[in-house]
């Protein structure tokens, strides 16, 4: 069952990303945190992992602090949420240097952190591979991302490996498997 801190962090999620939208399709931001929830419970994630997913780009988004989800909602789900961010900074840092230190870091998270963030990557591959099969998107969804194509499918076959560094889990053979198709699409 789970408790009144789901409730809490489901409320905290639809306040934070109220007026975000997912890049292309238009849908409330929600709905991605929402899909990256169901899959890390239905991949056997516990509560805080679910919780996790929900306000997994609280920080990077939003601007909330890793004590603020601390004080709401424990140490461990900000640990998590904390190791999903790859910038805590606005604006950004330039984006292949980020990517490649987040990697390294992801690589050396223990098996709580790389189910939330395998989960939170699947549905943006799952997200990518349904615009590209889209008449109306196609290979324009590309132009959505700040890095080309060839950046991008470098970036989800290196977070294929670094999340399958030491972490064994099914949910990592489901990336691999969306990359690859987003690799020959």
């Amino acid at each position: 069952m789970l408790s009144p801190s789901f409730d809490r962090a489901a409320q905290f999620a639809v306040d934070k990303h109220r007026a975000q939208l997912r890049k292309g399709s238009g849908a409330p931001y929600v709905t991605h945190l929402f899909s990256v929830c169901a899959l890390i419970g239905e991949r056997g994630g516990d509560e805080e992992q679910m919780i996790a997913g929900l306000l997994h780009d609280s920080i990077e988004d939003q601007g909330v602090t890793r004590a603020e989800l601390e004080a709401l909602f424990g140490p461990r789900v900000a640990r998590i949420v904390e190791a999903c961010t790859d910038a805590h900074e606005v604006p950004k840092p330039p984006w292949k240097p980020r990517k490649v230190a987040h990697l390294a870091a992801l690589r050396r998270e223990p098996a709580d952190v790389k189910l939330v963030s395998a989960c939170d990557k699947l549905h943006n591959a799952r997200s990518i591979a349904r615009d590209l099969a889209d008449p109306a998107v196609g290979a324009a969804i590309w132009g959505r991302f700040s890095a080309p194509r060839e950046e991008t499918l470098w970036y989800y076959r290196a977070l294929v490996d670094a999340l399958g560094d030491g972490f064994s889990h099914p949910v990592i053979s489901e990336l691999d498997g969306v990359v690859v198709a987003l690799e020959r699409a």
